[in-house]
């Protein structure tokens, strides 16, 4: 296994961040990494490349362990934070030099490697200007060429298209699809498109704990089994009278007459809606079944743990 992750958790104070979590990626496997704002996707992440220590649990790169083989695991592992530092004040070829020297490249193939990760970076035209002057998408280009250069077997990105515009997000998307052809890539979004145009792997954890960590097809399975409802009357309605039909595990009120209803596992909650809508003589304008989607699994998933 390329990155093994076992019984993890880490502990700040009388809070746990996260939990007994474990999952494994093979070479070549393209992991989405999801979760909820403070779920502990960084914390993962951060213990992960040896950033953080974990107060239980063990985590394997390439079979080495990053506490008591730190210095080697660096080497193998390709890290670019939700915060990208970069020094500002560097020229983006005198960046990666200085950050390649770190990795204890010199001389031509250093000379080489950064040659090859500002062309692979789209970065010709910006590898002679200071990074202060950069906007945030070829900053993080930046961050991603530097990720790469020692050339690591493991890429950990975290949130790498924050921020961004449209076409900066395609342009970074198409960069990791690229670069992870011979590599295992793990990273977070919060943009569930960019998960399912890029990952075969789909691991979502809530409240510090693995809820699901499947292929992303069998993921998007679940969502079969669960309706999720998109209901609007011209009024309002008490959200525990919705709550309280037959085969209605969940509402949600996204505005005033407008909610989403999600069914039990096996029913449709759609004629108990109907049949409350004639009891109470209530003017429905619209319901529509959401299309099964991994932001709709993902909704599924982290309001059942909630």
């Amino acid at each position: 296994m390329s990155l093994e992750v076992v019984n993890l958790t880490k502990v700040y104070g009388a809070q746990k961040a996260i939990e007994d979590v474990s999952f494994t990626l093979r070479k070549g496997e393209i992991a989405g990494f999801l979760g909820p704002n403070g779920a502990g996707k960084s914390t993962t992440m951060k213990i992960a490349t040896g950033y953080v220590p974990p107060s239980q649990g063990q985590v394997r790169v390439n079979g080495m362990d990053v506490v008591r083989q730190r210095q080697q695991v660096k080497q193998t592992i390709g890290y670019l934070p939700e915060h990208n530092p970069l020094y500002t004040d560097m020229y983006v070829h005198e960046y990666l030099e200085f950050s390649g020297r770190l990795y204890g490249l010199k001389g031509a193939s250093l000379r080489q490697r950064i040659a090859e990760m500002i062309e692979l970076c789209g970065l010709p035209r910006e590898q002679n200007k200071k990074i202060e002057s950069l906007s945030k998408g070829y900053r993080q280009r930046v961050g991603l060429a530097q990720a790469l250069l020692h050339d690591p077997s493991v890429l950990i990105l975290d949130e790498p298209t924050t921020g961004l515009d449209p076409n900066q997000i395609f342009e970074i998307r198409k960069l990791i699809k690229e670069v992870s052809r011979n590599k295992t890539v793990i990273f977070s979004s919060h943009i569930m498109q960019e998960v399912q145009a890029l990952c075969d792997r789909v691991i979502v954890i809530n409240r510090g704990k693995i809820v699901a960590d499947d292929l992303l097809a069998r993921v998007l399975q679940r969502g079969q089994a669960v309706q999720t409802l998109l209901v609007e009357w011209a009024s309002a309605v008490a959200v525990k009278d919705l709550e309280s039909l037959n085969g209605v595990a969940s509402v949600s009120e996204n505005a005033p007459g407008a909610y989403v209803i999600v069914s039990q596992p096996g029913s449709d909650a759609r004629q108990p809606i109907m049949q409350f809508t004639q009891a109470h003589g209530l003017t429905l304008l619209s319901l529509r079944q959401e299309e099964n989607s991994l932001e709709s699994v993902f909704k599924q998933l982290t309001r059942v743990e909630a």
